[in-house]
């Protein structure tokens, strides 16, 4: 059922899965005055192996549903669609179907900031097969720091370690390194490590068992948060639009007990979810 933005207009939250609950999480807790619904498009997960066009029309569609759900703003909690589909939705879908409403990445926000964290200018990025072969974050990060080194990894392992929850266990130790080496192996000299997939933060603690103490590990959620607050604060007209009773709503694509499972793990507390057909 449609909601009519004037009535409720909530600031919408994508992903592919349950990652972008990582995310989410650190929007809710840095502006928990607003409203918000968050789509896990987990029947058609995942994105990550998928053709730029799948993905696009995926991401579109979900864009679809959040608009008619009466949100102005989306935000594309997910590094594979902001990296295959954000742009050509952005320039190309937007003027056409929604031209007053607004859709937002994580790739940018975190390239704008990436160099406030290396000092030997040398920066790892592991994501998955998707993220990594679109260069997306190569070509932000040098936009911004051309004087970076960019050196890119994907992990294909790690997000199913993540989703069938052994990212604790004695096994994931062994992916884990695996990557890790085969990263420092190409650029000895990385100090910071972007990992630039959402379900990774899970994985935090496990990765810095197998890095030296002086390699910094950065995350996007806190950094997309801060990105979201301070472009709302630019955009007052768009920010007057959002609704403010502090509720969120779930969905997803699949079945809501297995969402809910797994959500809560990423999300940090209770998830009850709503399915929905797209």
């Amino acid at each position: 059922m449609s909601i009519q933005a004037n009535i409720h207009s909530p600031i919408g939250v994508f992903d592919s899965g349950y990652g972008g609950l990582t995310v989410f999480r650190s929007i809710a807790t840095a502006l928990p005055q607003y409203d918000y619904i968050y789509l896990g498009d987990n029947g058609r997960a995942p994105y990550g192996n998928r053709s730029y066009e799948t993905v696009h029309q995926y991401t579109l569609e979900c864009v679809e549903w959040f608009f008619n759900m009466g949100c102005q703003l989306v935000i594309l909690a997910c590094n594979t669609a902001s990296a295959k589909a954000l742009r050509t939705i952005q320039q190309k879908d937007l003027p056409l179907i929604a031209p007053d409403k607004r859709v937002l990445g994580v790739i940018r926000p975190t390239a704008e900031v990436i160099g406030q964290y290396t000092k030997s200018r040398s920066v790892g990025v592991l994501g998955t097969k998707g993220t990594i072969n679109s260069h997306s974050y190569n070509i932000e990060i040098n936009k911004f720091f051309p004087d970076i080194k960019v050196h890119s990894l994907a992990c294909p392992m790690w997000v199913p370690l993540v989703e069938n929850n052994e990212y604790h266990s004695a096994g994931a130790d062994y992916f884990v390194k695996k990557y890790l080496d085969q990263l420092l192996a190409k650029a000895p000299d990385i100090d910071t490590i972007l990992l630039a997939c959402t379900h990774y933060p899970l994985l935090i603690d496990k990765i810095k068992q197998f890095l030296a103490s002086n390699i910094s590990i950065v995350a996007q959620g806190e950094i997309v948060a801060q990105s979201l607050k301070d472009y709302l604060f630019r955009h007052k007209e768009l920010e007057a639009l959002i609704s403010r009773e502090s509720k969120m709503h779930f969905y997803t694509t699949d079945d809501v007990n297995d969402f809910n499972e797994h959500a809560s793990t990423f999300f940090g507390r209770k998830v009850n979810s709503e399915h929905v057909h797209l």
